[in-house]
C-alpha cells in the first residue's frame, strides 16, 4: 500500500491507459450495435409501410375486378331477357337496369334493382349475382317485400314476380329459389338459360 492508494498489478504490457482504451472500444461497438438494430427496425417498418401500401393497391384492384365482373355478369344476363320467359303469358319487352329503391318519407334507397322486366301487367325483378348461394336468395325475398312496398314506376300497379341469375347456381340455392317461387336463371357458356323449374312449380306474385 501506498499512502495514495492502492496500486493494482496489471498483467505484463498492459497498463490503465490500453484497459481505458479497451473500454472505449467496446463503448463505441455497443453504440454502434444499438444504431445497426435501430436502423434495422427503421428499415424494418419501411417495408411494412411498403407492404401494407401494396396490400391495399392489391384489395382495390381486386374489389374494383370483383365489380367490373358484377357488371359484366349484369349486361350478359340483360340482353334480350325477356325472351327466356316466351312460354309464360308474360308480355316482357323491355329490361331496366339499376333502378333504385327509396322509402316515401325520407328519401333514403332501401335496396336496388339489378334487372326489371316489365310490360302493362307484369313486372320482374331480377336480382344477378356472379354466383348465387341460398343467402342470396334469403337477402331477395326481403328486397322483394321492399319492392313491392316502395314499386318504381316502371313496376307500379302491376303484378310483381321476382327471379334469381348468376353465373352460377349452387344446387341448394336453386332448390330454395324455386321452394321460395324464384325463376332461376343461368349464365352456360355465352347463353342464358331459363332452368326449367321442377313440377308443379308456382312462381310467387308480390
Amino acid at each position: 500500500m501506498t499512502e495514495t492508494g492502492t496500486v493494482h498489478d496489471y498483467p505484463k504490457g498492459l497498463t490503465f491507459e490500453k484497459v481505458w482504451a479497451m473500454f472505449q472500444e467496446t463503448g463505441q461497438k455497443f453504440q454502434e450495435t444499438d444504431r445497426l438494430m435501430k436502423e434495422s427496425q427503421e428499415e424494418f417498418d419501411r417495408r411494412m409501410k411498403r407492404l401494407d401500401k401494396e396490400i391495399e393497391k392489391t384489395n382495390k384492384i381486386v374489389g374494383g375486378l370483383g365489380n367490373s365482373i358484377g357488371g359484366l355478369v349484369e349486361t350478359l344476363f340483360a340482353a334480350r331477357l325477356w325472351e327466356k320467359f316466351s312460354a309464360y303469358p308474360y308480355g316482357f319487352k323491355r329490361a331496366y337496369r339499376r333502378l333504385q329503391i327509396f322509402d316515401d318519407v325520407h328519401s333514403r334507397e332501401l335496396t336496388e334493382i339489378d334487372i326489371l322486366l316489365s310490360d302493362t301487367e307484369w313486372a320482374m325483378a331480377v336480382e344477378v349475382k356472379h354466383e348465387v348461394k341460398k343467402t342470396d336468395v334469403e337477402y331477395n325475398l326481403k328486397r322483394m317485400s321492399l319492392i313491392r312496398k316502395y314499386p318504381p314506376a316502371e313496376a307500379r300497379g302491376k303484378k310483381l314476380l321476382g327471379a334469381m341469375a348468376g353465373g352460377t347456381v349452387s344446387f341448394e340455392a336453386r332448390n330454395f329459389a324455386y321452394e321460395s317461387g324464384f325463376f332461376v336463371l343461368e349464365l352456360r357458356g355465352e347463353s342464358v338459360d331459363l332452368i326449367p323449374p321442377p313440377e308443379g312449380f308456382a312462381p310467387k306474385e308480390w
